[in-house]
């Protein structure tokens, strides 16, 4: 670990650096790097511009092209960064994205989304805390050892990934599937959630399952429901049983997560008919769950096979149900990971605040590191603005962050 005097120049140099990464942040936030599933490019103009300016620098960059036929240029790029002539030894990994989802409606903007507008404390565009202030923190903390002439305590190197807000297929999934980057006993840092003061440590997820239920009766006049058959009271007595019976069945606790308990929520409901007085014979609601990984997904559908076949005998109606998406929970990374152990001691370094460990409901690229076996951990100092009109970064956040990458850079394991 760095020296506490060397230590104090590294954070005065990013300090100095601030102005630099305002400038980066500008930069990225003009070439918006939106995939073309929906309705942009892809992260080309972006992966260009910071493989040339980090190789000025005198990085060494290499970039892995997942081939993608909907992007113009037939590709969707991946940079990995590194310092040069680095040590032996287990790779310290930043995982970042490069790609932004799109800004919404124009109207709901105060600025250009595209065009960085810098204010007080903050940097308002689209993308510039989801991920851009983690990438350049990152950056900028080996930024910052370049200029001193220090050298990390282990190897470290970036990871800059496309297609992370679309689901990886072209971005850490693709990579980890295609190159052997990462060994097991290599500490992996995922900067793409967090809370406002730096102190969540994300070490573990819960279980997704979404489903669609679909059910069908027959369409009659309001006035004669007996020559038809009601799919919509049908429906809601599914979604009700559904509701009861499997937070019955699934209530197991686990005091890691937030909150400790499987969530199990009906959300979307699609129109069935137009008008008051029909009614209607197809009927289609959504549950979205989140469920503790004690549980296989595969009991979960057990159950909600056995409460869909109980509807469909009393109601005389035909329920068809669509898996939307499914993702049994990844192993956790142990909470006195060396990553783990390691990142809570750089936030408590830099933020004088203590850290904790907690699993989340939502999912993240981590996933991908754990069921390789590679403990990774996710953290981030943010304000939460990920995806919101006129989101923004706070410049402090974004200085500080590069300080608790670049105390993480002098870690020896």
């Amino acid at each position: 670990m760095w020296e506490k005097s060397t230590f104090e120049r590294i954070c005065q140099e990013i300090d100095r650096l601030v102005p630099a990464m305002i400038e980066m942040q500008s930069r990225l936030c003009a070439l918006p790097a939106i995939s073309p599933k929906s309705g942009g490019e892809g992260e080309k103009a972006r992966a260009d511009y910071l493989r040339d300016e980090l190789e000025s620098w005198g990085l060494a960059v290499e970039e892995l092209r997942a081939p993608d036929p909907l992007a113009p240029c037939g590709y969707r790029p991946n940079l990995i960064v590194r310092l040069p002539r680095e040590k032996s030894g287990p790779v310290l990994w930043v995982m970042t994205h490069l790609d932004v989802v799109p800004p919404g409606p124009r109207e709901l903007w105060q600025s250009d989304p595209f065009v960085a507008r810098v204010e007080a404390d903050r940097i308002y565009g689209r993308g510039v805390e989801d991920n851009q202030q983690e990438m350049v923190a990152s950056i900028f903390a080996l930024r910052a050892l370049l200029n001193l002439g220090l050298v990390p305590g282990l190897p470290v190197a970036l990871m800059l990934v496309a297609d992370e807000e679309t689901g990886s297929e072209f971005g850490v999934d693709w990579l980890l599937k295609n190159y052997q980057l990462c060994a097991a006993d290599d500490l992996v840092v995922v900067p793409d959630a967090g809370n406002e003061d730096g102190t969540l440590l994300e070490i573990a997820e819960k279980s997704i399952l979404w489903l669609k239920f679909t059910t069908y009766g027959r369409q009659a006049h309001g006035s004669t429901p007996h020559h038809g058959n009601n799919a919509h009271r049908a429906g809601a007595y599914l979604l009700v049983r559904l509701d009861q019976e499997l937070h019955e069945h699934f209530n197991a606790r686990d005091e890691l997560f937030s909150p400790p308990y499987s969530t199990i929520e009906p959300t979307k409901k699609e129109a069935n008919v137009p008008n008051i007085n029909t009614i209607p014979g197809e009927d289609v609601f959504y549950f979205d769950m989140r469920i503790l990984p004690c549980y296989p997904l595969e009991s979960v559908m057990t159950k909600v096979k056995e409460v869909v076949s109980g509807i469909e005998q009393e109601f005389k109606v035909r329920v068809r149900v669509d898996i939307e998406q499914q993702a049994q929970a990844a192993p956790p990374t142990p909470p006195d990971a060396p990553v783990v152990r390691l990142l809570a001691e750089a936030v408590r370094t830099v933020y004088k605040k203590e850290p904790f460990t907690r699993g989340i409901g939502g999912g993240t690229v981590a996933a991908f590191f754990r069921r390789q076996g590679i403990p990774a951990v996710v953290w981030g100092r943010n304000a939460g603005q990920a995806h919101k009109p006129n989101e923004f970064c706070l410049i402090e956040n974004m200085a500080g962050n590069a300080k608790v990458y670049a105390y993480l850079y002098g870690s020896q394991v």
